[in-house]
């Protein structure tokens, strides 16, 4: 291994220490992605997060610096996630009415879609050995990420962990629902968007955007109410079967 000069070294130090690299680096990184998108013609199976998250990590790996130091540079980024989740609330006033005509079937449908979402997650995971960690790190995994986060603090999961779980649920989520509901028939933009907003949290809700406004109300419905049910009732389960 070719050792670094004293001055890169700690250039990167400082760098991975930095607040203005890591928020320079994200926003960077984020546009890159969207480009790179664009130029290959919007892939379902590769959403600009995805893409911006590769860059990232290559970058990071590139010059050596700690995840955690980036993390910690770029804490000022993961801060507003939560007004731009609050954000949405937006587009579900303006489809309101839409939303009124249907507040039974969702309500019977949220708390069921959201424990099997965390019981799948959490049942596969024990059955190829995963540790308790890597369990309660992927239980929250269809929780849009400012929720996730307080969520997997207070349960004793791994944050890095489960940002990886939640990257792969989100693009896998909404490359099934895209290709499954064709195949079934399935075309009203409520039943599409709320179904990517329960099982796609917020990568669900930019597609669902893409598709119409009344299908990014609903998939911004869904993933706020996947977020309190789960918010609500995964603490109390990990309590009471520990």
């Amino acid at each position: 291994m070719i050792e670094q000069p004293s001055w890169l070294a700690a250039l990167l130090a400082h760098l991975g220490q930095s607040s203005i690299f890591a928020i320079t680096l994200t926003i960077a990184t984020y546009i890159a992605g969207t480009w790179l998108f664009r130029k290959l013609k919007h892939p379902i199976w590769c959403p600009p997060v995805l893409m911006s998250a590769t860059l990232t990590a290559g970058i990071l790996a590139l010059l050596s610096i700690d995840f955690v130091d980036y993390q910690r540079g770029a804490q000022w980024v993961s801060i507003l996630l939560g007004p731009a989740t609050v954000a949405l609330g937006v587009p579900l006033y303006q489809q309101i009415h839409h939303i009124r005509a249907l507040w039974l079937p969702i309500l019977a449908t949220v708390p069921l879609a959201a424990t099997l979402a965390c019981a799948y997650a959490v049942g596969l995971a024990w059955w190829m050995g995963g540790t308790p960690e890597v369990m309660l790190s992927l239980a929250p995994k269809s929780v849009t990420a400012p929720i996730a986060m307080g969520i997997t603090e207070h349960i004793g999961g791994s944050l890095s962990l489960m940002m990886g779980g939640l990257l792969v649920t989100g693009v896998v989520a909404t490359l099934f629902v895209s290709l499954l509901a064709p195949l079934f028939g399935i075309n009203d933009d409520r039943i599409i968007g709320f179904v990517l907003g329960v099982n796609g949290h917020a990568i669900g809700t930019v597609h669902a955007f893409s598709i119409s406004p009344l299908a990014g109300a609903f998939s911004s419905l869904g993933m706020g109410l996947t977020g309190i049910f789960t918010a609500l009732c995964l603490p109390f389960a990990v309590e009471l079967l520990q």
